[in-house]
C-alpha cells in the first residue's frame, strides 16, 4: 500500500475510534433514560442504513447485494454477532454500570482479536507486538481505573459487566466474519447489509420485549440514536471495516484500545466528568501502544 493510502486508512482508523468513544456517552444517555432500548438500537441501524444507501448511489456505485448463498451467509454473521449480539449486550450493559467501566472491559478487545489471528494462522506474533498489546491494554485499565490498573479485578463481577465482555465476544466474531465478506464486498455495502439484518433483528426482539413509545422519546434519546446510527455505525463501522481489509484483523483492532481513552475525554467534555493525571498517564500508554505495535506492522510490511 502507497504511504499516503496508508496514512489515510490510519487516519481514517483513529476517527473512527473516536466515533466509537462517543458511542458510549450517547448509550448510556439513551439506557439511563429507556427501561427497553432495543427500540432504540433497531432503529439506529436502519438509518445507519438508510444513510449507507443515500452513500452508494450519490457515489454512482448503486446497492449491490449478496450474489452467493456465502455471501448471504457472511451478511446474516454480521448482522446478528456485530449488530443484534453486541446491540443487546450494549444497552442493557449500559443499563447496570457506568459508561467508564463498559469502556473498560471492551479494552480485552484488541488482547482477543490478535489472540484469535494468532491462533488462526492469521496474524504473527513476535515479542514487539505482544508487548505493544500490553502497555495499551494496561493504559486502558489505567485510564478507566483511575490510576489502578487492577480496579476491574478487584470489583465485583456482575450482570451488567458480563454483558459487557459479551460485547468484546460478539465483537471478536464481527471482526473476522468481516475479512471474509470484504473478499467479495465492499466495506460499504458489507456495512449496509449487516446494519438492515441487524436493524431486523433487533426489531423483532424489541417487539417480544415491549414498551415501544417514540413519541415518548427525549431529545437526548433522539439525538444519541442519530449519533450512533451516523457516526458510530455508517461511517466509523464502513472505515473500520476497511482497515481489517487493508491492514488485517489483528493490526486493526489494537486501535481499539483508544476507545477507552476517546470515550474518557468525551465524557470530561460533554458530562464534566474529572480528568486527572492518571487519566492523562493512562492515555499516553494506549497511545504508546498502539504507536508499537503499528510500527512493528510496517517493519514486517517493509523488509518482506
Amino acid at each position: 500500500m502507497p504511504q499516503p493510502a496508508r496514512s489515510l486508512t490510519y487516519a481514517k482508523l483513529v476517527a473512527a475510534m473516536f466515533m466509537w468513544g462517543g458511542t458510549w456517552i450517547a448509550g448510556r444517555i439513551i439506557a439511563q433514560e429507556l427501561s427497553a432500548p432495543l427500540a432504540v438500537a433497531a432503529l439506529r441501524f436502519v438509518v445507519a442504513g438508510l444513510a449507507l444507501a443515500g452513500v452508494a448511489l450519490l457515489a454512482g456505485d448503486g446497492i449491490p447485494l449478496p450474489e452467493t448463498g456465502r455471501e448471504w451467509g457472511v451478511v446474516w454473521g454480521l448482522g446478528f454477532f456485530g449488530i443484534f449480539l453486541y446491540g443487546l449486550c450494549f444497552f442493557f450493559g449500559l443499563q447496570r454500570i457506568p459508561a467508564g467501566r463498559g469502556a473498560l472491559v471492551v479494552a480485552l478487545n484488541p488482547v482477543v482479536v490478535v489472540l484469535a489471528a494468532w491462533l488462526a494462522g492469521q496474524e504473527r506474533m513476535n515479542a514487539r507486538k505482544a508487548l505493544g498489546c500490553v502497555i495499551a491494554l494496561a493504559g486502558c485499565l489505567t485510564v478507566i481505573g483511575n490510576g489502578d490498573p487492577l480496579a476491574l479485578l478487584r470489583g465485583t463481577v456482575g450482570l451488567g459487566e458480563a454483558l459487557i465482555v459479551g460485547c468484546v465476544l460478539s465483537w471478536t466474531a464481527y471482526t473476522f466474519i468481516g475479512r471474509l465478506a470484504t473478499r467479495t464486498l465492499t466495506p460499504l455495502a458489507t456495512t449496509l447489509h449487516a446494519s438492515l439484518a441487524g436493524a431486523l433483528l433487533l426489531g423483532l426482539a424489541a417487539l417480544v420485549h415491549g414498551d415501544i413509545d417514540p413519541a415518548a422519546w427525549s431529545w437526548r434519546v433522539w439525538a444519541s440514536m442519530l449519533f450512533l446510527a451516523l457516526f458510530g455505525t455508517a461511517i466509523a463501522y464502513t472505515w473500520f471495516t476497511e482497515a481489517v481489509h487493508k491492514l488485517g484483523a489483528g493490526h486493526a483492532s489494537v486501535f481499539i484500545n483508544l476507545v477507552p481513552v476517546f470515550a474518557v475525554l468525551q465524557a470530561a467534555l460533554l458530562l464534566d466528568e474529572r480528568l486527572g493525571l492518571p487519566v492523562l498517564f493512562g492515555g499516553a500508554l494506549v497511545i504508546a501502544g498502539v504507536w508499537l505495535t503499528t510500527r512493528q506492522k510496517i517493519s514486517l510490511e517493509t523488509t518482506s
